[in-house]
């Protein structure tokens, strides 16, 4: 497996000439500019915000429960503990208490005190691998320092889909929060930015208001296969710069979306195409080998039967107690 980029060489990396870089879109001022895109208002905004909240808690509910005898533990000492999560789990209790991976962990393994604060990090209900979970809170200050250090290197394993024509290569592209699709991500571009000039961060929240976000994903092609006989791409994704739901919405801006994503893929609750129309990502990600919609809609069809095809497959780094290199993968299920 190729060596990622050092995190250190992020800035570097964020203006490598041969990336996909988008222009400056998404970072300047716009005050007074008008939008050619749809401004929404802020009651139609939250109106979708609620739905959509309504969809994702119903779907919470389906989290599969979990005993200890279930749980994969990959690593564990005094101070953490590492478990490979299956899809189809919810990392952390929801409002309603649904089963989480977290509560079990906290069964089989918590101390005192410990209870709801164990959890590092997380990954989405329909993402499986590796979470760390930490077991005191001088591990969880440490980890939570790590993880803002970018002193952690991840690495996920995912199916794309179609050809990606190049081996190795870099997504470079500014996210936002979608004000269409809330409360979801896509690609910010200048449009999309002046929509949201008149909005009220009291109507909305600050957070849909936010500026847009640098982001950086680096893939490697491990192979290329077939699904019922449609093309996909097994490759290994780095999120360097860590962002919400950056590598689905970068693979679906580069035209490869992550197989059975039913958020961020086509039909799905999210805007397709991380957002962008075909004449915005033809300018910011040109990509010869972009998949089409039917042949995105067939190969959803030849993967009906699957979770989400992407897997937190490696982690490593230095343990905040002990000091030594920790460094664990795991299989991913597709």
């Amino acid at each position: 497996m190729r060596s990622i980029f050092a995190l250190t060489t992020l800035a570097a990396a964020l203006s490598f000439s041969s990336a996909f870089v988008p222009t400056s879109r998404g970072f300047g001022t716009y005050t007074g500019l008008a939008s050619s895109v749809e401004a929404l208002s802020g009651e139609e905004i939250n109106a979708r915000l609620a739905a959509a909240k309504e969809k994702m808690a119903t779907k919470d509910k389906t989290s599969q429960a979990l005993t200890k005898e279930d749980l994969k533990v990959v690593f564990e000492d005094d101070h953490l503990i590492i478990v490979d999560k299956p899809a189809g789990v919810l990392c952390v209790p929801d409002r309603e208490n649904n089963p989480s991976l977290s509560k079990v962990v906290f069964d089989a393994y918590g101390s005192e005190g410990m209870e709801n604060k164990m959890v590092v990090h997380r990954l989405g209900m329909d993402t499986s691998g590796l979470v760390i979970f930490a077991k005191t809170m001088e591990t969880l200050r440490g980890i939570n320092s790590l993880f803002r250090t970018r002193k952690i290197n991840r690495q996920y394993e995912a199916l794309l889909c179609g050809n990606v024509e190049k081996d190795s290569g870099l997504i470079n592209l500014p996210l936002m929060r979608d004000y269409e699709f809330p409360p979801y991500m896509r690609v910010s571009t200048d449009e999309h930015q002046k929509a949201l000039i008149d909005l009220d961060p009291e109507v909305v929240g600050k957070q849909l208001l936010e500026k847009p976000k640098a982001s950086l994903t680096k893939y490697d092609v491990v192979a290329r296969e077939d699904i019922g006989g449609h093309p996909v791409s097994r490759v290994t994704l780095t999120s360097i710069s860590g962002r919400t739901h950056q590598l689905n919405v970068h693979c679906a801006a580069f035209g490869h979306p992550i197989v059975a994503d039913a958020v961020y893929g086509r039909g799905g609750e999210a805007a397709p195409s991380g957002g962008l129309s075909d004449a915005e990502a033809d300018e910011l990600v040109p990509n010869a080998n972009r998949v089409g919609a039917d042949l995105e809609k067939e190969i959803a069809a030849a993967a009906a039967d699957k979770k989400m095809c992407v897997h937190a497959k490696s982690i490593s780094f230095k343990h905040p107690v002990t000091k030594e290199d920790v460094s664990v993968t795991s299989e991913s299920p597709f």
